[in-house]
């Protein structure tokens, strides 16, 4: 039931990378606009002729081009003064950030980053990730750096390297050297490149990450300092949540706050949760058949809420759990119950149905399908409860009743009319 990949905050991962000898920009994480300030001046006590970059620290890309929801423009801000930042950081503290990938609620703003800014000559993109068409791990990379991958892939598609990397050698200074030759590194920069290939491959490999991307990586300077410099600037890491039980510190970092609130709430009974836009809320076990209920639900017009797979050994609490997170849903119109029951035992689904109900009080229809151990004993159980469900004959039945039911719901939505469909009915 865990976050299958982990993301970390800016100001996490360049933590994290600095451990690892990777050159990164000075700067920490602030969590007020005091701090900020304080942050600012212990930049500029140490280089004068310091620019502040003030970061916006959310689980989501274009922050630049963001909004904050009170109309203040911008979740990177560059400033020249700490006075200059403390306001800024006013303006993001506490107030939610929209980009491109957040949607229009937003994320709220809790911490910002406080950097040295550096002056950029110019801009890679260079990534690793695992990848199975190469069984293991590839370095990609770009010449297009700061720019939308995706986009660079599409539009010019020449653009992108990709270097395989046999996991049971590592990165060789000729593969990192090599690299560093097609992304135009010469002179100087060109040995401080293979260094940050280097450090970036062994901190991939250390902490069990699926993906280590920075975009950009510049070659660039600090403005009163040392110039010719090969940085980190911006940084996505994920870690695959296998890897938890020996990476603890890394996923400690975990920020739920940033995070869809009913994929928490799965987390933490255990449950296999993924929230998704559609109006009817699955609760299936076993992934293959998880999948084939949506499949059918979308062939008969509808569209899931979800995907929950509660697995072979769910407890009945965990029913009632996931009950919850759906009835709590306020897109979900009908629940559809789709069990067979092998490893998961019906009867245990329909206690956990019936706890559900009369301890939450269910507002939504539920479509019931059962098949399997115990299916007779679970259907007493339904029936001696007192609470009525719509019961189903088998999946094709059941997904055209759920989408059915979902779809009077709506309709009734739409016009203002109140439909109850309480247990019991």
């Amino acid at each position: 039931g865990a976050v299958r990949f982990l993301n970390l905050h800016e100001y996490q991962s360049k933590d994290l990378m600095e451990k690892y000898s990777v050159q990164v920009q000075k700067g920490k994480v602030s969590s007020s606009p005091a701090e900020a300030r304080a942050v600012a001046e212990w930049i500029k006590g140490d280089n004068p002729e310091a620019e502040l970059i003030v970061k916006a620290q959310i689980h989501a890309g274009g922050r630049g081009k963001g909004v904050f929801n009170t109309g203040f423009k911008g979740g990177v801000q560059i400033c020249t003064k700490p006075e200059e930042v403390e306001e800024m950081a006013s303006q993001m503290f506490g107030n939610s950030l929209v980009t491109k990938q957040t949607g229009p609620e937003g994320q709220v703003c809790s911490k910002v980053l406080v950097n040295e800014g550096i002056t950029i000559d110019d801009e890679m993109y260079f990534a690793i990730l695992m990848d199975r068409a190469y069984n293991g791990p590839v370095l990609v990379a770009s010449t297009e750096g700061g720019m939308d991958i995706e986009e660079v892939a599409e539009s010019n598609p020449d653009a992108i390297i990709k270097v395989p990397v046999d996991i049971t050698v590592g990165l060789t200074d000729a593969d990192a050297a090599g690299l560093a030759d097609k992304l135009g590194f010469k002179g100087e920069t060109h040995a401080l490149a293979v260094k940050q290939f280097k450090a970036l491959y062994n901190m991939f490999i250390s902490t069990d990450a699926t993906q280590v991307e920075i975009n950009p990586l510049a070659i660039g300077g600090v403005p009163g300092r040392a110039q010719g410099l090969v940085f980190a600037v911006d940084a996505k890491l994920n870690f695959d949540d296998n890897a938890t039980f020996r990476q603890k510190e890394i996923f400690d970092m975990r920020d739920t706050s940033m995070e869809d609130a009913r994929d928490v709430a799965a987390d933490e009974a255990g449950l296999n949760y993924i929230g998704l836009d559609g109006s009817i809320g699955c609760l299936v076990n076993g992934a293959g058949l998880a999948m084939a209920t949506m499949d059918i639900i979308a062939l008969h017009g509808g569209s899931p809420a979800n995907f929950l797979d509660v697995g072979g050994g769910a407890t009945a609490t965990q029913v009632q759990k996931a009950f919850e997170i759906l009835n709590a849903d306020p897109k979900v119109k009908s629940i559809l119950v789709n069990i067979f029951g092998g490893i998961m035992r019906c009867d245990v689904i329909a206690q956990g149905i019936i706890a559900a109900a009369g301890e939450i009080g269910m507002k939504k229809p539920i479509v019931v399908r059962l098949q399997g151990t115990n299916v007779e004993a679970a259907k007493q159980l339904i029936d001696a409860s007192g609470f009525r469900m719509i019961m189903a004959d088998d999946l094709d039945d059941a997904a055209i009743k759920a989408v059915r039911v979902a779809q009077i719901v709506q309709a009734a939505e739409d016009v203002e009319l109140g439909v109850s469909f309480e247990l019991p009915l």
